[in-house]
C-alpha cells in the first residue's frame, strides 16, 4: 500500500496547495496527515477546510491542543524555562489570532482529532512521542533514543513529526523510525515543504517547491504577529529563535 504523511503545514496554504498536487502526481492510496495544521501561519480557516474537504484522516499536534488548553503554558514554561519567549508568542500572540481566524467549529473538529493513527502492525503515526505532543528526539538522536521511545508502539514504522526535520533511520530487529518534515516550516534549512510517501513500508523524503514568497504576503494581513521572523523562517526554510 502507498501512504503519503503530511504534517506540520502551520497555516501555510501555498505550502499545502503544492504538496496536494504534488500528492495528485504521486497517487497515494491513502494521505494521513500528523497534526499542527493551523497556528503560526496566515491561513489556518483555509488549511482546515482543505484538509477536511479531503478527508484525510490524522492525529491531533501540540499547536492544535494548546488553542483549547491554555493551562499548558504553566508546566511547559517551569519543566522548559528557556522557551518563555517562544511559548509567550504561541500562546499570548498566535493562539488568539488563529482562534480568530478559525471559528469554533474548525477548532472543535481539531479538538476531536486522536493521538495516534496505526496502519495495523506494519504504521504507527504520532504527532511527537507517545503520551507527549510537545518533546520528541532530533535527527541526531541516537538509536537507543529512538528505540526507547518508539519501541514500546510495536509497529514496523514509526513515523513523527512535530520537529520539522525530516529523517528515515532503520534500526534494525524490525524497525525503522522516520520524520515526515514539515510542510508550512521546514527547519532544515531547506525552505521547500516535505512530507512522506511509505511505499509498501518502505519510506522516503519528498521536497516540493511551492511560492514562498505568496506565503510571505499573506503574512503581512493587518493583525498577523510576528512577521518579521516568521517571513525569515519561511525563506531560509531554518528555526529563528525570537528576540
Amino acid at each position: 500500500m502507498r501512504i503519503a504523511i503530511v504534517s506540520d503545514v502551520h497555516g501555510n496554504f501555498p505550502a499545502l496547495q503544492a504538496v496536494v498536487a504534488d500528492l495528485e502526481r504521486e497517487r497515494p492510496e491513502l494521505v494521513v496527515h500528523g497534526g499542527d495544521l493551523a497556528l503560526t501561519g496566515p491561513q489556518p480557516a483555509d488549511v482546515v477546510d482543505l484538509v477536511r474537504e479531503l478527508e484525510w484522516p490524522g492525529v491531533v499536534g501540540n499547536t492544535d491542543e494548546l488553542l483549547w488548553r491554555p493551562e499548558l503554558r504553566a508546566p511547559l514554561q517551569e519543566a522548559s524555562p528557556g522557551l518563555g519567549p517562544l511559548l509567550e508568542l504561541l500562546f499570548e500572540d498566535y493562539a488568539p489570532v488563529t482562534r480568530g481566524r478559525l471559528g469554533e467549529e474548525r477548532i472543535e473538529w481539531l479538538r476531536g482529532l486522536p493521538e495516534e493513527w496505526r496502519s495495523g502492525d506494519d504504521l504507527a503515526l504520532l504527532h511527537a512521542a507517545p503520551g507527549d505532543l510537545w518533546k520528541a528526539p532530533m535527527p541526531d538522536a541516537d538509536d537507543e533514543e529512538l528505540r526507547e521511545a518508539y519501541g514500546k508502539l510495536r509497529a514496523e514504522l514509526v513515523v513523527y513529526c512535530h520537529i520539522h526535520q525530516p529523517f528515515v533511520r532503520e534500526l534494525g530487529n524490525g524497525l525503522t523510525v522516520a520524520n515526515c518534515g514539515s510542510v508550512g516550516m521546514p527547519f532544515d534549512g531547506d525552505p521547500r515543504a516535505s512530507y512522506l510517501i511509505v511505499d509498501d513500508g518502505e519510506a522516503s523524503v519528498r521536497r516540493v517547491e511551492y511560492d514562498v514568497e505568496r506565503h510571505v504576503a499573506a503574512l503581512s494581513d493587518p493583525g498577523y504577529p510576528d512577521v518579521e521572523r516568521l517571513t525569515r523562517i519561511a525563506r531560509e526554510g531554518r528555526f529563528v529563535a525570537p528576540a
